[in-house]
């Protein structure tokens, strides 16, 4: 079983002073995304494309019995919170995609940050340009630039990534994943206090195997029931947690929502060998709500006894 996806980083250069939130810098450019992205799908008559990616709609019930679709991207920007970029000062965001069943995705995307540094972005609009696009390896070093100087270089598409599901055959009895953004896992109808092993596997299995079957190689044949029996046999040994309190409140309806959750180091331990692939594409995916401005990403380590 393999997960691929595409891993993006957007440079720019600040042509005015681009403020950051604390914790808000994935929420940013979302917000300014959609509706950069929405405008250029309806003047060049594509709306379905805008659709397909930014507004995903289950017409019946959806995988893991989502009422909508997730999105096929997640933006990690992290690194941006809390910052004032200057004027003239370069600033880097990295964008993972998982619609790899079109190729015309990436192209969108690079479309819609070009025209979005050109009218602004943060409270007072700044604008930025857009300089070079590049694609990454899984270790995050550059592996060829995609666009420069106002256009897009061929090839495209580009190779995708390739994560193997399959379980290694070394023996893995201690780890500790570090979840480095504000996350939010589901246990049932409630947010858990605590991640709990078989909660983390469970969210991560299904949202891996949600953007396959909907935007790769089709759902994860496996043993749901099974994998997440055995998630739940292993033993979180340490945990420390820091809970974080940040809300956004939406332009559209005037309702606020929380972009909080935990963030922290928990310790496992148990037979962990076939769960490392699936908290490696949990990386890249994120994991928990809110995952497309860039909650719930997570770095897993593999630890000796």
């Amino acid at each position: 079983m393999q997960f691929l996806f595409h891993r993006l980083r957007f440079h720019f250069r600040a042509e005015g002073a681009i403020h950051f939130a604390p914790g808000k810098s994935g929420n940013i450019l979302r917000g300014a995304f959609g509706s950069v992205f929405h405008q250029l799908a309806r003047e060049r008559g594509e709306t379905p494309a805008y659709r397909r990616i930014f507004e995903p709609v289950a017409e019946g019930p959806g995988p893991s019995g989502l009422a909508d679709h997730p999105r096929p991207f997640v933006f990690r920007a992290s690194h941006l919170d809390g910052r004032v970029i200057a004027a003239g000062s370069p600033f880097h965001f990295d964008v993972h995609l998982f619609d790899v069943a079109h190729h015309d995705t990436i192209a969108y995307f690079i479309l819609t940050f070009a025209q979005l540094g050109r009218e602004g972005l943060g409270p007072g609009r700044s604008k930025a340009a857009l300089l070079t696009v590049e694609h990454l390896d899984l270790q995050g070093a550059p592996a060829g630039r995609i666009f420069e100087n106002g256009a897009i270089l061929p090839p495209v598409p580009i190779a995708e990534l390739s994560i193997l599901l399959d379980a290694p055959p070394e023996p893995l009895h201690h780890l500790r994943v570090q979840f480095l953004t504000p996350t939010e896992l589901k246990s049932g109808t409630q947010l858990a206090e605590r991640p709990e092993f078989g909660i983390l596997l469970a969210r991560i299995r299904d949202r891996v195997s949600t953007l396959r079957a909907l935007y790769g190689a089709g759902p994860l044949e496996m043993d749901f029931a099974a994998f997440g029996r055995r998630a739940a046999a292993v033993t979180m040994t340490r945990c420390d947690l820091t809970h974080i309190s940040v809300s956004r409140l939406s332009s559209r309806t005037g309702q606020r929502h929380s972009l909080g959750g935990f963030t922290g180091t928990a310790w496992y331990e148990g037979e962990l060998s076939e769960f490392l692939p699936f908290l490696i594409a949990g990386q890249y995916t994120g994991v928990g709500r809110q995952t497309t401005w860039g909650k719930g990403e997570i770095a897993a380590v593999a630890q000796k006894a």
